[in-house]
């Protein structure tokens, strides 16, 4: 396993996170900004996300993310990018989407559908970005 990780184009993995990080930044304050609010209930109110956590948060997680796609990148011995995109699909909806919905469906998220679909298509467009990525730089 050790091997398998000093094996790994850690600039290709920095260069995935950075374009997942900003896919998500581009995605709940542009794109999706108003259907987001209006999933949390929150479309007559600002979002309030000055606090550090809303930034440093979701930063770890897409490098958790990230790292974790690249091991089983490598450990998998995906080596094409038809491999890389059916690898994203796996992953984005057998686990990143599907947990999405499945973490929505609480009291707390007045509109879970909504906020899964938005939220879980983010997380899949960006499991495909970072399985591209670490692909073309393998």
């Amino acid at each position: 396993m050790i091997n398998l990780v000093l094996s790994i184009n850690w600039v290709s993995v920095l260069i995935a996170f950075v374009a997942y990080f900003f896919l998500g930044a581009l995605w709940f304050m542009f794109l999706f900004k108003k259907q987001y609010a209006n999933s949390l209930g929150k479309e007559n109110s600002t979002l309030q996300n000055s606090s550090p956590i809303f930034f440093i948060g979701p930063a770890i997680c897409s490098l958790i993310i990230t790292i974790t796609s690249a091991i089983l990148i490598y450990a998998l011995g995906i080596d094409s990018y038809s491999k890389a995109i059916e690898f994203a699909f796996i992953i984005g909806v057998g686990y990143l989407f599907s947990n999405t919905i499945n973490i929505a469906i609480n009291p707390n998220i007045p509109k879970p559908i909504l906020y899964g679909i938005i939220s879980g298509t983010f997380h899949l467009v960006g499991i495909l970005i970072v399985s591209v990525i670490i692909e073309a730089m393998r």
